[in-house]
């Protein structure tokens, strides 16, 4: 099997588990090897990953550091927001909604190096093995996929810093034991799993919810004295916030910032797995709570009744299919067109005040508005006959009382 890979392209980060991949695909495979470092805003400095390629062997033309960050918000993180989606009610599925994308890149830098196989980190036990390799596998049907959490002989954490040290891979400081957790990261969101957070009876400990690198603070910690932040939109994408218009990849990272400050976004959630089983997390998503927020409160405003609630059932399909690692499906892709055709006229601007961990709409308004303050209102007709509803009530009942004469037929023949 070894020989049959000549090139392949390494999802790497640069910590010791990639750096470990690293050697390991050399090693095994005996193959070059080309790194791709993805930028998705996850406030990690990347230029050591350069230096840790290089060090490692990698050529220079082998080493792909791209910035993500627009490419990721404008044609992943909106549409997604476009259908309001929640993944099991509550998940906004900021891990789930990066994989497509740094698969997309693996693929594209894959076909542009020659490359016949891509590498990935993901364990044996999650969704992203699934989320990355049906995204590989849509891309480019005839990739090799090399998994090493799967092939590897390696059998738990000292097993493979004996492998880094015999190799000369650098173990940073605090690494030499396993962390109590592991963090993913990107603009959208942080999720924590494993270790301190296996237990689902305790509450998440403060080492997770107050650490130095964590996305938002918690409701206690958060100002006494509210905010209010206005959100324009333009076909159901956030266009700008209190006025100013910035690039998308701005507008998640002012969000952030204005959901930090008022512990907005962190969620303490079990979740079910795609590969069968339970997991717990915590997840910061600052500024995707405010966005879903008001992309919700404009919606109210402008979608028709039937639209909208064609939407709400069509939207855990479409969490489902995120979640899953279905993004390049076919079904995916009629769901979005769906989405994306009710949004024409969802435009307008939402105040929403955030406080305490809250986030409470102050007012919403629109262009393209459906709501009549005249047909709704008490002291006016507005042009709607209050009669004709005796019609339609009526309508509607005369199978119930159809049912109700027949059960009392029933009722005296027995």
């Amino acid at each position: 099997m070894a020989d049959t890979v000549k090139k392949v392209v390494l999802a790497y980060s640069g910590g010791l588990d990639t750096s470990i991949i690293l050697r390991w695909l050399q090693d095994k495979y005996g193959c070059e090897v080309v790194t791709f470092t993805a930028d998705l805003g996850q406030g990690e400095e990347l230029a050591p990953a350069r230096e840790k390629a290089l060090k490692a062997g990698v050529k220079p033309e082998n080493i792909f550091i791209d910035d993500l960050r627009e490419e990721f918000v404008r044609d992943f993180v909106f549409p997604m927001f476009r259908a309001n989606t929640l993944y099991e009610g509550q998940y906004l599925l900021g891990t789930s909604i990066a994989r497509p994308l740094i698969a997309k890149r693996q693929i594209e830098i894959a076909n542009l190096v020659g490359a016949d196989a891509v590498c990935h980190g993901a364990t044996g036990k999650g969704n992203d093995q699934v989320r990355f390799e049906v995204s590989y596998y849509a891309l480019k049907p005839d990739v090799k996929v090399i998994a090493p959490w799967r092939e590897w002989e390696f059998e738990g954490r000292p097993a493979l810093l004996e492998y880094a040290r015999a190799h000369g891979i650098e173990i940073a400081k605090g690494k030499e034991q396993q962390a109590p957790f592991s963090i993913d990261a990107n603009l959208l969101h942080t999720s924590s799993e494993g270790l301190v957070l296996e237990d689902p009876d305790v509450e998440t400990p403060d080492i997770v919810t107050k650490r130095k690198d964590r996305r938002t603070i918690t409701p206690e910690e958060a100002p006494d004295k509210a905010d209010v932040v206005t959100l324009a939109f333009e076909r159901g994408d956030l266009l700008a916030i209190d006025g100013k218009k910035m690039k998308g990849h701005e507008l998640l990272a002012e969000l952030n910032r204005l959901g930090a400050k008022h512990g907005i976004g962190g969620l303490d959630l079990v979740e079910n797995r795609y590969v069968g089983m339970k997991s717990r997390g915590y997840y910061e998503t600052p500024g995707g709570t405010i966005l879903w927020h008001g992309h919700r409160a404009i919606e109210s405003l402008t979608l028709d009744r039937g639209a909208m609630h064609l939407k709400d059932e069509l939207m855990p399909k479409y969490a489902s299919l995120i979640y899953n690692g279905f993004w390049w499906t076919p079904e995916r892709l009629m769901l979005q067109a769906a989405i994306d055709a009710s949004q024409g006229s969802v435009a307008g601007e939402v105040k929403l005040k955030l406080y305490k961990g809250g986030v409470r709409v102050a007012g919403r308004s629109s262009p393209y508005s459906l709501y009549s303050k005249k047909l709704v209102g008490f002291d006016e007709a507005g042009g709607y006959n209050q009669a004709d509803a005796e019609g339609f009530i009526k309508l509607n009942a005369l199978r119930l009382r159809i049912l109700a004469e027949r059960d009392k037929r029933r009722g005296k023949n027995e």
